[in-house]
């Protein structure tokens, strides 16, 4: 398929580019090398060791900026993009991906409003691999990188037909978690399985470890946080959780403001804080 100049195609196994893409189910789409890791790992545990399965994943930016020290202080932007590209092939292949793409795209075009080639580039990723459910970035997101992933998959996505467009679409957790989504509004994402695989597929990102960003450690405690705070009156079921926002209605629904979609989730939620420091209080 046609892609970008700078960007990376890597099947693990050696398929043809056609059937591996094909052939992925859970597709998702992230701003940065480790993203997909840290968010998305339940998809990619419920794929592991399965053939009827296959996890896909894009990485949209080249993660040129990332902070640096010890061993990678003195690499160079450029440096730095080739090792993050190697890592990144290195989770795909622990995580036994059906494919990924690493677009190579700037952090400042991912981040452009204005820019139309990501989201044309994305249009024609989903429609050679079809997936079924695509994971991204929530809305909620703190990141400009991450929303501007997100904002560019939200419009990738309106551009398919209807009956090329995924079931489901969720926005995860990287740079802000989701917990304070009311509960009825999450959805739970378990990433019990195979805690040795999701604790290889962070330790991979050597580059951003030893940068001095242990993003292994805290995607771990969130997952595990998650688990236990998720229900105050019953035991732990789960020994990881993420949480996810549902975007499918931003897909089904093209008119649909962005800004609206997620106001009514901030509304809801100070409603529901409201009306219980009220009732607590004793306020009318």
């Amino acid at each position: 398929m046609q892609l970008n100049e700078r960007a990376v195609l890597y099947i693990p196994d050696g398929e043809k580019e056609s059937a591996a893409l094909e052939r992925v189910t859970h597709l998702a789409v992230a701003a940065h090398q480790d993203d997909i890791e840290f968010m998305a790992y339940a998809p990619i545990a419920d794929c592991f060791g399965r053939t009827d399965l296959w996890f896909g994943g894009v990485v949209v930016s080249d993660g040129a900026g990332s902070p640096r020290k010890g061993l990678y202080a003195d690499y160079t932007d450029e440096d730095m993009k080739k090792i993050r590209v190697t890592e990144q092939k290195k989770a795909a292949f622990v995580g036994e991906y059906g494919a990924q793409f690493m677009l190579g795209y700037p952090s400042s075009q991912v981040k452009d409003p204005d820019d139309t080639k990501i989201a044309e580039e994305l249009t024609r990723i989903f429609r050679a691999a079809n997936p079924r459910f695509v994971y991204t970035h929530n809305i909620a997101d703190k990141h400009d990188t991450h929303l501007g992933t997100a904002m560019k998959v939200i419009a990738a996505l309106r551009e398919l037909e209807k009956d090329e467009m995924p079931e489901r679409v969720f926005g995860c957790e990287v740079w802000r978690d989701l917990d304070w989504l009311c509960d009825e509004d999450k959805i739970y994402l378990d990433t019990s399985a195979h805690p040795n695989i999701a604790r290889a597929l962070s330790a991979v990102f050597d580059s951003q470890i030893l940068g001095g960003k242990r993003y292994d450690i805290a995607a771990e405690g969130r997952r595990c946080a998650n688990a236990t705070y998720s229900e105050s009156h019953a035991c732990d079921t789960h020994e990881g959780l993420n949480y996810a926002m549902d975007l499918t209605p931003l897909i089904l629904d093209k008119k649909l403001k962005v800004s609206d979609f997620i106001s009514a989730h901030i509304k809801k939620f100070e409603r529901t804080v409201r009306e219980k420091a009220a009732y607590y209080a004793k306020e009318d």
